[in-house]
């Protein structure tokens, strides 16, 4: 195995990538094995099988639900209207107030 104190930057750059590489190309393969087995066993006792494969992450993952609610003297706290209401506005409701009056 290459001594890798002994290399460049670049020179570890490019070891990274292969192995990178390497280890996607293994990973699909293996993928591919494991899927025509499935599908051998199933042929065996009659059944068809459909395997749909994706590699798109979720589209809701990480996108940003905006502000309906502000703090009326308190800019900072805020609220989506989404999940448990904060205590700010259980305190103000109590109080008496509309949650409309807090509406961006």
């Amino acid at each position: 195995m290459t001594e890798y104190q002994n290399l460049s930057e670049n020179e570890l750059q490019a070891v990274i990538e292969n192995a990178e590489k390497a280890l996607k190309n293994k990973q699909a393969n293996k993928r591919k094995e494991v899927i025509a087995q499935i599908k051998e066993l199933a042929a065996s006792i009659n059944v068809t099988v459909e395997i749909y494969e994706t590699d798109k992450r979720s589209a809701r993952k990480g996108v940003k639900v905006p502000v309906k609610y502000r703090h009326p003297e308190d800019p900072e706290k805020t609220w989506t209207g989404r999940g448990v209401t904060p205590n700010w506005m259980k305190i103000l409701l109590k109080a008496g107030h509309d949650r409309s009056e807090f509406e961006v």
